[in-house]
């Protein structure tokens, strides 16, 4: 598309552009004006000349609305099109329904509708012992969030929620870095994590003994299995059998009640060592061994699919892949290109300096000034050692109130009233079944209807001290969800905001430099084959593949992101957001 026609696109495409995919495969484009209404004729292309289109449009910067970044944008990235900016329907649909801040718009009354059909509840990583802020999503199977004719009309309902809410600039914040978010997903799943295979085997058979076929157990796994069974005097025990090891330990007079790492450190017996050591090495193998390597891995490079608030706080989560639970023993393999870096950065005590701009707590902020936070409570003489300082923090993000945690919390309590009087007040909400919301605008679920009936049993005539019991422990649950919803939600919003300045930053430096030749990239491909571009996320940590001319600057980048996302979202508030930054050949020597 060039000439006149460039300059057509160009004229009338000046606010937002609205693009959807038609039942026969043609792409839908549609100009809005700031209201959300059409500001002229919707243009029918084919999938070429959507892409044409939208390469030639982004030279306007426009923002595009789509129902879901993850169906449509991969779309844009193989014929190498990446877009700057991007309204995401479905993920800013989710979170202004349930805000607060927008309770009483039109997107948040009317009835349930197709809009709402994403998020069935589910656990991150499914567990016993799963945490109420881990609660995550799981994909409905439907093909769009939206029917096609529906995405005008709600993307028009969106931005009235937000014009009519209580805080319509930090909700414009929110969804712009959300919708971020969900571009720098498709992208890093497109890209890829450089991994080399040949050292993910030999890391491999270093811990676990050479390849075997599947269903066999590796060397070192077996001889840790006959260990188990002669320690505990059972020939046939199936070690990888959670509820015969338990009664196998019963049986010896020991009584753990689960299979967890912490319930079988408080045993003593001369079984737990080779037990723990198994259950190590075997979620290794299940999690990221030979299957996992010959699945996941593709032309060198792991492509996790990222799922964008996927757990209720706002983190993400992934569908596939477990790219948010790397183990360090096969870190080794990440390994840049030829001629390129790995540029690994994370951000230090992100939750308690979060805690601490949330509250407005100066003596809290002040003691993480330029320093390590916890080192700095231990110097301002809060308490003892680090160790203590991060277990009574800990304690009070997550409602820990026994054992050396509770005898601690008194002192912080004293030392920082406003940080942890803010998270007892959210704690205190969340017990009387009330939301809490982040500093952005994201706010907590309201607990369910067998909640609600336990509370309402606890306070009827007829209720037994048991049914009082319950209804107490329930509600101490959900205030402990609270407490750390407004902590771990904010400190996602702060990620959030960190990657979308990187982001931006590494697309002006990429447009800036072109010194790597296309063919140095082991898988690359054309849209990421020159720049610096973000690979990898870990809730506070990121990854950045880059030439290795550039590594310094993008150091600098990453650094100067971290304090635009503070000041975004605590304006002037004198809070540090210290980073631990390295530039290395491989993941495993940044740490």
């Amino acid at each position: 598309m060039r000439g006149p026609e460039r300059g057509r696109y160009r004229a009338e495409w000046n606010v937002y552009l609205l693009a959807e995919r038609t039942g026969n495969g043609e792409f839908l484009v549609v100009s809005l004006d700031s209201t959300g209404r059409e500001a002229a004729p919707a243009r029918r292309l084919s999938l070429a000349e959507f892409r044409d289109a939208v390469a030639v449009a982004e030279q306007d910067s426009p923002r595009w609305v789509w129902a879901d970044t993850a169906r449509l944008y991969p779309l844009l990235l193989a014929a190498g099109v990446r877009v700057q900016r991007g309204h995401d329907l479905r993920l800013c649909h989710a979170i202004l329904r349930q805000s607060t801040l927008t309770a009483t718009s039109e997107l948040a009354t009317q009835a349930p509708g197709r809009w709402d059909n994403a998020p069935e509840v589910v656990p991150e990583e499914p567990s016993p012992g799963t945490t109420l802020f881990e609660l995550g999503f799981a994909d409905d199977g439907t093909d769009d969030a939206g029917s096609d004719d529906d995405a005008p009309a709600e993307f028009r309902r969106q931005l009235a929620a937000v014009a009519t809410s209580a805080e319509p600039g930090r909700l414009r914040l929110l969804l712009a870095a959300e919708s971020a978010g969900a571009l720098i997903a498709a992208e890093m799943q497109f890209a890829g994590l450089p991994w080399r295979t040949e050292v993910h085997d030999r890391l491999l058979t270093r811990e676990l003994g050479p390849r075997v076929a599947p269903g066999l157990r590796p060397e070192r796994l077996e001889g840790l299995a006959m260990r188990i069974r002669a320690e505990l005097r059972e020939p046939q025990l199936n070690p990888d059998s959670p509820q015969d090891v338990l009664r196998a330990l019963q049986r010896i007079g020991l009584s753990p009640t689960s299979m967890r790492a912490g319930e079988l450190q408080k045993l003593e017996h001369s079984v737990i060592a080779p037990l723990l050591e198994y259950k190590k090495l075997a979620r290794l193998l299940a999690a990221n061994g030979w299957y996992w390597m010959d699945t996941w891995i593709v032309d060198g490079r792991f492509h996790p699919e990222y799922v964008p608030g996927g757990v209720v706080t706002g983190r993400w989560a992934t569908r596939g892949g477990g790219a948010l639970q790397l183990p360090k023993q096969v870190r080794g393999a990440v390994i840049a290109d030829d001629g390129w870096k790995l540029v690994v950065a994370d951000a230090a005590q992100l939750e308690p300096r979060i805690l601490a701009a949330l509250s407005a707590d100066t003596a809290m902020a002040t003691a993480g000034r330029g320093t390590d936070l916890y080192a700095g409570i231990v110097a301002s003489g809060v308490v003892e050692t680090r160790d203590h300082a991060k277990v009574a923090m800990l304690g009070a993000m997550y409602g820990a109130t026994t054992g050396e945690s509770g005898r601690l919390l008194p002192r912080l309590a004293k030392a920082y009233p406003r940080a942890l009087g803010l998270t007892e007040t959210a704690a205190r909400a969340g017990e009387r079944g009330e939301s809490v919301t982040t500093r952005l605008g994201r706010s907590s679920p309201r607990p369910g209807e067998s909640w609600l009936a336990a509370q309402a049993q606890a306070y009827d005539p007829g209720a037994t001290d048991a049914d009082e019991r319950r209804a107490r422990s329930q509600a101490r649950d959900w205030g402990r969800f609270t407490r750390n919803f407004i902590v771990q939600g904010s400190a996602a919003e702060w990620a959030l905001c960190w990657m979308a300045e990187i982001r931006r930053e590494l697309r002006l430096l990429g447009n800036v430099e072109r010194t790597v030749p296309q063919e140095t990239v082991r898988g690359g491909s054309s849209a990421f084959s020159h720049a610096p571009h973000l690979v990898f996320f870990l809730h506070d940590e990121v990854i950045v593949h880059t030439p290795a001319g550039l590594a310094a600057d993008v150091e600098q980048i990453v650094t100067r992101a971290a304090e635009t996302a503070g000041r975004h979202l605590f304006g002037d508030f004198p809070v540090d957001f210290l980073l631990t930054v390295a530039t290395v050949d491989s993941y495993d020597q940044a740490k």
